[in-house]
């Protein structure tokens, strides 16, 4: 059985009061409801806690050692509640946000350092994984924030659409058919090797649609992530199924679509989180930047 909080509150006022009639009068409560709790505790812990004279209340030696105790335990809840008031009402938390990498490795670079310089006591950590494992992490509260393409619907979740993507056929600049010429590029393709990760499913929905059109090359690369693909077309090694995004970041024209008749496959980035989730204040700066920066990159294909 535990103490009696309030009781405790009672015996703090008393030592620090020095009487019981003084100690009343702070806590609002009638003198004889004070002496029931005295007693009562004296009564739970079997000891005598308070020794009355003509100059006052005096502390026992036990009623000593509860004074301090009971000081230290005001003193955590205090804290306690001081953190709790600031996680829920200030930019203070710790946030897990899950992505796919090679979505990462274009959107946090410029996201983060302004994030993180904006909101100092906002603490992240970085989750990777597929799309649809970054998802269902945020369905299991592994993740509090995930950035996925083209997510699988679910109840639970809520999805803010932030920006546009494609899978797109490319190739590396230096030595690439001249761009428009659509014979050159055909046959650039059909050299291949083609290079792609199977894992990613919109790279299976673009070889299906490679191969209706007749523009399946007989060989084929599969490898292990879309950053290897991109690595080995920077190669030369063959034409690559690449995001368009991927394709792109700090590469300066290296890579460049090989033909815009080429099929390709739409995606959309998407940022979910759990519909039930915690709204701290943090956690609100967190998803409004996220969703402000997706926009921005939005923007930025529109206008370039």
């Amino acid at each position: 059985m535990f103490m009696d909080l309030t009781h405790l509150r009672y015996f703090q006022a008393v030592a620090e009061a020095g009487s019981i009639t003084a100690a009343a009068h702070v806590l609002g409560i009638t003198q004889p409801t004070l002496t029931a709790a005295i007693q009562q505790m004296e009564k739970r812990l079997g000891t005598k806690l308070l020794l009355r004279g003509r100059a006052g209340i005096q502390l026992t030696a036990t009623g000593e050692a509860l004074r301090r105790h009971a000081a230290a335990v005001h003193a955590q809840l205090d804290q306690a509640e001081q953190e709790i008031r600031a996680l829920q009402d200030e930019e203070v938390g710790n946030f897990v946000l899950g992505c796919h990498e090679s979505l990462g490795a274009y959107f946090l670079p410029s996201f983060l350092p302004a994030f993180l310089r904006a909101a100092p006591r906002i603490s992240l950590t970085l989750w990777n994984g597929t799309s649809s494992g970054v998802r269902d992490a945020v369905v299991e509260r592994k993740v509090h924030f995930g950035l996925v393409v083209n997510p699988r619907p679910h109840p639970d979740l809520v999805f803010v659409p932030l920006f546009h993507d494609a899978m797109d056929v490319f190739v590396a600049a230096e030595g690439a058919p001249p761009e428009g010429d659509e014979d050159g590029a055909h046959a650039r393709l059909a050299e291949g090797p083609l290079i792609y990760a199977p894992r990613v499913l919109q790279c299976q929905e673009l070889l299906e649609r490679l191969a209706a059109r007749g523009l399946l090359p007989e060989r084929l690369l599969p490898c292990g992530d879309l950053e290897l693909v991109k690595s080995l077309s920077l190669s030369g090694l063959g034409v690559a199924l690449l995001p368009r995004r991927v394709a792109a970041y700090w590469q300066q024209g290296r890579l460049r679509r090989l033909h815009p008749s080429l099929p390709f496959f739409e995606d959309t980035i998407t940022l979910v989180y759990h519909s039930d989730g915690h709204r701290t204040r943090a956690a609100r700066r967190l998803k409004d930047a996220l969703v402000e920066h997706g926009h921005k990159l939005e923007a930025e294909l529109a206008t370039g």
